[in-house]
Protein backbone atom coordinates (compact mmCIF):
# COMPACT_ATOMS: atom_id res chain seq x y z
CA UNK A 1 0.00 0.00 0.00
CA UNK A 2 0.94 3.84 -0.67
CA UNK A 3 1.08 5.09 2.80
CA UNK A 4 1.59 9.33 3.13
CA UNK A 5 2.45 11.12 5.87
CA UNK A 6 1.03 15.17 6.12
CA UNK A 7 2.93 17.95 7.09
CA UNK A 8 0.09 19.53 9.69
CA UNK A 9 -0.80 22.77 9.55
CA UNK A 10 -3.33 23.34 12.20
CA UNK A 11 -1.80 26.44 13.89
CA UNK A 12 1.18 26.01 15.78
CA UNK A 13 1.27 21.97 15.53
CA UNK A 14 4.30 20.84 15.38
CA UNK A 15 3.92 17.42 15.65
CA UNK A 16 4.09 14.53 12.99
CA UNK A 17 2.18 11.41 12.10
CA UNK A 18 4.86 9.10 12.20
CA UNK A 19 9.06 9.04 13.04
CA UNK A 20 11.52 7.74 10.62
CA UNK A 21 11.44 4.38 12.94
CA UNK A 22 7.99 3.73 11.72
CA UNK A 23 8.62 4.51 8.06
CA UNK A 24 11.51 1.82 8.32
CA UNK A 25 8.91 -0.44 10.29
CA UNK A 26 6.15 0.45 7.40
CA UNK A 27 8.91 -0.15 4.92
CA UNK A 28 9.90 -3.74 6.02
CA UNK A 29 6.37 -4.79 5.66
CA UNK A 30 6.73 -3.82 1.86
CA UNK A 31 4.64 -0.58 2.08
CA UNK A 32 6.21 2.55 0.25
CA UNK A 33 6.00 5.90 2.34
CA UNK A 34 5.63 9.19 1.18
CA UNK A 35 6.22 12.05 3.21
CA UNK A 36 5.74 15.85 2.87
CA UNK A 37 8.68 17.90 2.71
CA UNK A 38 9.67 19.16 6.27
CA UNK A 39 6.47 17.19 7.64
CA UNK A 40 9.29 16.05 10.89
CA UNK A 41 10.86 19.04 11.29
CA UNK A 42 8.63 20.66 14.04
CA UNK A 43 9.62 17.18 15.89
CA UNK A 44 13.34 17.36 14.96
CA UNK A 45 13.02 14.87 12.18
CA UNK A 46 14.97 16.18 9.15
CA UNK A 47 13.40 15.17 6.08
CA UNK A 48 17.11 12.96 5.47
CA UNK A 49 16.40 10.81 7.90
CA UNK A 50 12.74 9.72 6.63
CA UNK A 51 15.13 9.42 3.49
CA UNK A 52 17.40 7.27 5.42
CA UNK A 53 14.28 5.11 6.60
CA UNK A 54 13.32 4.79 3.16
CA UNK A 55 10.54 7.29 2.65
CA UNK A 56 10.32 9.57 -0.51
CA UNK A 57 9.69 12.91 0.40
CA UNK A 58 7.27 14.51 -1.60
CA UNK A 59 6.85 18.35 -2.06
CA UNK A 60 3.18 18.88 -2.06
CA UNK A 61 0.16 18.01 -0.08
CA UNK A 62 -1.89 17.12 -3.14
CA UNK A 63 0.17 14.67 -4.50
CA UNK A 64 0.09 13.06 -1.36
CA UNK A 65 -3.19 12.73 -1.46
CA UNK A 66 -3.55 12.16 -5.18
CA UNK A 67 -0.99 9.16 -4.66
CA UNK A 68 -1.68 7.18 -1.60
CA UNK A 69 -4.30 4.73 -0.82
CA UNK A 70 -4.03 5.58 2.87
CA UNK A 71 -3.06 9.01 4.68
CA UNK A 72 -1.89 10.32 7.84
CA UNK A 73 -2.13 13.23 9.94
CA UNK A 74 -2.01 14.57 13.49
CA UNK A 75 -4.76 16.48 13.59
CA UNK A 76 -8.06 16.60 11.88
CA UNK A 77 -7.25 17.87 7.90
CA UNK A 78 -8.22 21.51 7.42
CA UNK A 79 -10.24 23.21 5.03
CA UNK A 80 -7.69 23.62 2.82
CA UNK A 81 -7.42 19.62 2.22
CA UNK A 82 -10.84 18.89 2.28
CA UNK A 83 -11.57 18.73 -1.35
CA UNK A 84 -8.16 16.73 -1.80
CA UNK A 85 -9.33 13.69 -0.28
CA UNK A 86 -10.66 10.98 -2.42
CA UNK A 87 -13.64 8.86 -2.46
CA UNK A 88 -12.58 5.41 -0.77
CA UNK A 89 -9.21 7.03 0.58
CA UNK A 90 -8.39 5.86 3.89
CA UNK A 91 -7.54 8.77 6.00
CA UNK A 92 -5.96 7.85 9.77
CA UNK A 93 -5.83 10.64 12.20
CA UNK A 94 -7.50 12.32 14.78
CA UNK A 95 -10.86 13.96 13.97
CA UNK A 96 -12.67 14.87 16.69
CA UNK A 97 -15.97 15.34 14.58
CA UNK A 98 -18.65 15.64 17.21
CA UNK A 99 -17.67 19.26 18.05
CA UNK A 100 -16.99 20.09 14.55
CA UNK A 101 -20.23 20.23 11.90
CA UNK A 102 -18.30 21.41 8.87
CA UNK A 103 -15.90 18.54 9.69
CA UNK A 104 -18.41 16.04 9.58
CA UNK A 105 -20.06 17.20 6.69
CA UNK A 106 -16.46 17.91 4.46
CA UNK A 107 -15.61 13.87 5.22
CA UNK A 108 -19.66 12.76 4.47
CA UNK A 109 -19.51 14.71 1.00
CA UNK A 110 -15.91 13.41 0.11
CA UNK A 111 -16.90 9.65 1.31
CA UNK A 112 -13.56 8.46 2.03
CA UNK A 113 -12.78 5.97 5.06
CA UNK A 114 -12.49 8.08 8.25
CA UNK A 115 -10.80 6.25 11.04
CA UNK A 116 -10.42 8.35 13.82
CA UNK A 117 -7.42 7.84 16.72
CA UNK A 118 -9.11 8.58 19.31
CA UNK A 119 -12.18 5.98 18.98
CA UNK A 120 -10.02 3.20 18.55
CA UNK A 121 -10.56 0.47 21.46
CA UNK A 122 -8.28 -1.79 23.32
CA UNK A 123 -9.30 -5.35 24.61
CA UNK A 124 -10.13 -3.65 27.86
CA UNK A 125 -12.32 -1.24 26.80
CA UNK A 126 -9.54 1.73 26.86
CA UNK A 127 -8.41 4.25 24.20
CA UNK A 128 -5.04 3.14 23.51
CA UNK A 129 -3.99 5.69 20.64
CA UNK A 130 -5.62 8.78 23.14
CA UNK A 131 -4.00 7.60 26.11
CA UNK A 132 -0.36 8.77 25.12
CA UNK A 133 -1.50 12.26 23.98
CA UNK A 134 -3.55 12.20 27.16
CA UNK A 135 -0.70 11.73 29.26
CA UNK A 136 1.21 14.26 27.88
CA UNK A 137 -1.89 16.95 28.02
CA UNK A 138 -2.68 15.55 31.79
CA UNK A 139 0.75 16.70 32.75
CA UNK A 140 1.25 20.21 31.06
CA UNK A 141 -2.05 20.85 32.46
CA UNK A 142 -0.39 21.63 35.70
CA UNK A 143 2.81 23.09 33.60
CA UNK A 144 0.30 25.86 32.35
CA UNK A 145 -1.67 25.93 35.50
CA UNK A 146 1.71 26.50 38.00
CA UNK A 147 2.92 29.29 35.02
CA UNK A 148 -0.79 31.64 35.09
CA UNK A 149 -0.99 30.96 38.55
CA UNK A 150 1.77 33.83 38.56
CA UNK A 151 0.63 37.36 39.43
CA UNK A 152 2.89 38.36 36.02
CA UNK A 153 -0.01 36.33 34.04
CA UNK A 154 -2.72 37.33 35.93
CA UNK A 155 -3.15 34.65 38.72
CA UNK A 156 -3.52 34.82 42.35
CA UNK A 157 0.44 34.94 42.62
CA UNK A 158 0.49 31.49 44.38
CA UNK A 159 3.37 28.82 44.04
CA UNK A 160 1.27 25.51 42.97
CA UNK A 161 3.06 23.61 46.68
CA UNK A 162 3.29 26.56 49.03
CA UNK A 163 6.26 26.85 51.17
CA UNK A 164 7.27 26.21 54.69
CA UNK A 165 4.10 28.16 57.21
CA UNK A 166 2.47 28.81 53.78
CA UNK A 167 -0.50 26.52 52.19
CA UNK A 168 -0.30 25.07 48.86
CA UNK A 169 -2.67 25.59 46.10
CA UNK A 170 -6.34 23.79 46.26
CA UNK A 171 -6.36 22.06 43.03
CA UNK A 172 -9.69 20.20 41.84
CA UNK A 173 -9.41 17.63 39.02
CA UNK A 174 -12.77 16.57 37.46
CA UNK A 175 -12.58 13.02 35.92
CA UNK A 176 -10.10 10.32 36.72
CA UNK A 177 -8.65 8.84 33.71
CA UNK A 178 -5.56 8.75 31.91
CA UNK A 179 -5.56 12.98 31.59
CA UNK A 180 -7.10 13.83 35.48
CA UNK A 181 -4.69 10.84 36.12
CA UNK A 182 -1.44 12.21 35.06
CA UNK A 183 -2.87 16.03 36.43
CA UNK A 184 -2.98 14.99 39.60
CA UNK A 185 0.43 12.86 39.56
CA UNK A 186 2.23 16.22 38.45
CA UNK A 187 -0.20 18.42 40.82
CA UNK A 188 0.65 16.31 43.60
CA UNK A 189 5.01 16.16 42.67
CA UNK A 190 4.48 19.74 43.19
CA UNK A 191 3.11 19.37 46.25
CA UNK A 192 -0.37 20.77 45.63
CA UNK A 193 -3.69 19.56 47.61
CA UNK A 194 -5.52 17.84 44.82
CA UNK A 195 -9.24 16.82 44.89
CA UNK A 196 -9.66 14.40 42.16
CA UNK A 197 -13.29 13.15 41.16
CA UNK A 198 -14.75 10.63 38.64
CA UNK A 199 -18.30 8.78 38.77
CA UNK A 200 -17.18 4.95 38.90
CA UNK A 201 -16.30 3.96 42.27
CA UNK A 202 -14.15 0.90 41.16
CA UNK A 203 -11.65 3.67 39.49
CA UNK A 204 -12.13 5.27 42.80
CA UNK A 205 -11.29 2.88 44.72
CA UNK A 206 -7.93 1.99 42.98
CA UNK A 207 -7.19 5.59 42.62
CA UNK A 208 -6.88 5.81 46.33
CA UNK A 209 -4.51 2.27 47.01
CA UNK A 210 -2.05 4.16 43.86
CA UNK A 211 -2.16 8.43 44.12
CA UNK A 212 -0.11 10.37 46.35
CA UNK A 213 -1.22 11.09 50.13
CA UNK A 214 -2.04 14.75 49.02
CA UNK A 215 -4.48 13.38 46.64
CA UNK A 216 -8.20 12.77 47.72
CA UNK A 217 -10.59 11.02 45.36
CA UNK A 218 -13.75 11.48 45.50
CA UNK A 219 -17.03 10.21 43.90
CA UNK A 220 -17.92 13.59 41.90
CA UNK A 221 -21.87 15.21 42.37
CA UNK A 222 -23.02 18.41 41.18
CA UNK A 223 -23.18 19.56 44.80
CA UNK A 224 -19.54 18.62 45.31
CA UNK A 225 -18.25 19.90 42.69
CA UNK A 226 -19.53 23.40 43.37
CA UNK A 227 -18.25 23.40 46.68
CA UNK A 228 -14.86 22.65 45.68
CA UNK A 229 -14.97 24.82 42.58
CA UNK A 230 -15.54 27.79 45.35
CA UNK A 231 -12.32 27.09 47.03
CA UNK A 232 -10.03 26.03 44.06
CA UNK A 233 -7.27 27.82 42.39
CA UNK A 234 -6.98 25.14 40.07
CA UNK A 235 -9.91 23.00 38.05
CA UNK A 236 -8.36 20.86 35.76
CA UNK A 237 -10.80 19.72 33.48
CA UNK A 238 -10.18 16.16 31.81
CA UNK A 239 -13.40 14.82 31.19
CA UNK A 240 -13.76 12.63 27.99
CA UNK A 241 -17.22 10.60 26.25
CA UNK A 242 -15.34 8.91 23.59
CA UNK A 243 -15.98 10.34 20.35
CA UNK A 244 -18.82 13.02 21.73
CA UNK A 245 -19.32 16.43 22.96
CA UNK A 246 -17.91 16.36 26.31
CA UNK A 247 -20.78 17.44 29.16
CA UNK A 248 -20.52 21.41 30.58
CA UNK A 249 -19.74 20.39 33.74
CA UNK A 250 -19.13 23.72 35.36
CA UNK A 251 -21.44 26.42 34.64
CA UNK A 252 -21.49 30.35 34.12
CA UNK A 253 -22.76 30.51 37.66
CA UNK A 254 -20.22 28.28 39.06
CA UNK A 255 -17.35 30.32 37.49
CA UNK A 256 -18.94 33.43 38.95
CA UNK A 257 -18.32 31.83 42.44
CA UNK A 258 -14.62 31.28 42.03
CA UNK A 259 -11.41 33.27 43.37
CA UNK A 260 -10.14 36.19 41.10
CA UNK A 261 -6.84 34.54 39.36
CA UNK A 262 -7.74 31.40 39.31
CA UNK A 263 -7.04 28.87 36.18
CA UNK A 264 -9.06 26.91 34.62
CA UNK A 265 -7.02 24.46 32.04
CA UNK A 266 -9.61 22.68 29.88
CA UNK A 267 -8.25 19.74 28.42
CA UNK A 268 -11.46 18.48 26.57
CA UNK A 269 -11.26 21.72 24.53
CA UNK A 270 -10.85 19.11 21.71
CA UNK A 271 -14.53 17.78 22.42
CA UNK A 272 -16.25 20.99 23.10
CA UNK A 273 -14.83 21.69 26.83
CA UNK A 274 -16.35 21.00 29.83
CA UNK A 275 -16.63 24.19 31.27
CA UNK A 276 -19.52 26.20 29.86
CA UNK A 277 -17.15 29.56 29.10
CA UNK A 278 -14.91 27.59 27.25
CA UNK A 279 -13.87 28.08 24.06
CA UNK A 280 -10.50 26.55 21.62
CA UNK A 281 -7.50 29.17 22.37
CA UNK A 282 -3.23 28.42 20.70
CA UNK A 283 -0.31 28.43 21.67
CA UNK A 284 0.52 31.68 20.62
CA UNK A 285 -2.68 32.90 22.31
CA UNK A 286 -3.48 30.58 24.98
CA UNK A 287 -5.33 32.30 27.80
CA UNK A 288 -8.86 34.42 27.74
CA UNK A 289 -10.34 35.62 31.40
CA UNK A 290 -13.79 35.71 32.18
CA UNK A 291 -15.32 36.49 35.50
CA UNK A 292 -11.64 36.75 36.94
CA UNK A 293 -11.02 33.54 35.84
CA UNK A 294 -7.68 32.57 33.70
CA UNK A 295 -8.88 29.84 31.07
CA UNK A 296 -6.43 28.15 29.44
CA UNK A 297 -8.49 26.37 26.44
CA UNK A 298 -5.24 25.43 24.09
CA UNK A 299 -7.13 22.27 21.65
CA UNK A 300 -3.58 20.86 20.87
CA UNK A 301 -1.77 20.95 24.10
CA UNK A 302 0.96 17.93 23.07
CA UNK A 303 2.00 20.24 20.47
CA UNK A 304 4.05 22.11 22.10
CA UNK A 305 5.96 19.10 22.88
CA UNK A 306 6.35 17.41 19.59
CA UNK A 307 9.22 15.75 19.55
CA UNK A 308 8.00 13.86 23.18
CA UNK A 309 4.25 13.85 21.57
CA UNK A 310 5.35 12.01 17.89
CA UNK A 311 7.65 9.69 19.42
CA UNK A 312 4.77 8.59 22.12
CA UNK A 313 1.95 8.91 19.42
CA UNK A 314 3.36 6.45 16.75
CA UNK A 315 4.58 3.97 19.51
CA UNK A 316 0.75 3.77 19.53
CA UNK A 317 -0.79 3.88 16.11
CA UNK A 318 2.06 1.88 14.22
CA UNK A 319 0.59 -1.74 15.02
CA UNK A 320 -2.84 -0.35 13.73
CA UNK A 321 -1.11 1.23 10.82
CA UNK A 322 0.91 -1.41 9.60
CA UNK A 323 -2.76 -3.79 10.18
CA UNK A 324 -4.19 -1.68 7.76
CA UNK A 325 -1.67 -1.16 5.52
CA UNK A 326 -1.47 -5.04 5.62
CA UNK A 327 -4.80 -6.47 4.97
CA UNK A 328 -6.85 -3.44 3.94
CA UNK A 329 -9.03 -1.47 6.12
CA UNK A 330 -11.68 -3.88 5.63
CA UNK A 331 -10.36 -6.67 6.72
CA UNK A 332 -8.05 -5.14 9.42
CA UNK A 333 -11.51 -4.03 11.04
CA UNK A 334 -12.91 -7.50 11.02
CA UNK A 335 -9.58 -9.12 12.39
CA UNK A 336 -9.31 -6.03 14.98
CA UNK A 337 -11.69 -4.77 17.59
CA UNK A 338 -9.70 -1.38 17.96
CA UNK A 339 -9.39 -0.96 13.90
CA UNK A 340 -13.52 -1.56 13.97
CA UNK A 341 -14.41 0.89 16.56
CA UNK A 342 -12.13 3.78 15.10
CA UNK A 343 -14.27 3.70 11.96
CA UNK A 344 -16.51 6.39 12.24
CA UNK A 345 -17.17 6.94 8.60
CA UNK A 346 -17.36 4.96 5.69
CA UNK A 347 -17.70 6.37 2.00
CA UNK A 348 -20.69 8.53 3.43
CA UNK A 349 -22.08 7.11 6.02
CA UNK A 350 -21.89 8.09 9.55
CA UNK A 351 -20.57 4.62 11.50
CA UNK A 352 -19.82 6.32 15.22
CA UNK A 353 -22.89 6.91 17.31
CA UNK A 354 -21.54 9.86 18.97
CA UNK A 355 -20.66 11.62 15.93
CA UNK A 356 -24.57 10.62 14.35
CA UNK A 357 -26.27 11.74 17.42
CA UNK A 358 -24.08 15.26 18.14
CA UNK A 359 -25.65 16.79 14.51
CA UNK A 360 -28.85 14.08 14.45
CA UNK A 361 -27.78 12.29 11.21
CA UNK A 362 -28.45 8.59 10.67
CA UNK A 363 -26.00 6.24 12.08
CA UNK A 364 -24.97 3.04 10.36
CA UNK A 365 -23.59 0.41 12.52
CA UNK A 366 -19.80 -0.43 11.64
CA UNK A 367 -20.51 -3.73 10.89
CA UNK A 368 -23.58 -3.44 8.13
CA UNK A 369 -20.25 -1.75 6.30
CA UNK A 370 -18.14 -4.82 7.12
CA UNK A 371 -20.71 -7.24 5.44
Amino acid sequence: MKVGILKEIKSEENRVAMTPSGVEVMRANGHEVMVEKSAGVGSNFPDEAYVAAGAKIIDKPAEIYKNCEMVMHVKEPQPSEYDMVREGQIVFTYFHFAPDEPLTKAFIKNKSIAIAYETVEGAAGDLPLLTPMSEVAGRMSIQEAAKYLERFYGGRGLIMGGVTGVAPANVVVIGGGVVGTNAALMACGLGAKVSLLDMNLDRLRHLSEVMPKNCFPMMSTPTLLRELVLDADVVIGAVLVAGAKAPKLVTREMLKSMKDGAVIVDVAIDQGGCFETSKATTHKDPVYEIDGVIHYCVANMPGAVPMTSTMALTNATLPYAVQIANKGWKQAALDNHGVKTGINMVKGAVTFKGVADAFDLEYVPVEKVLQ
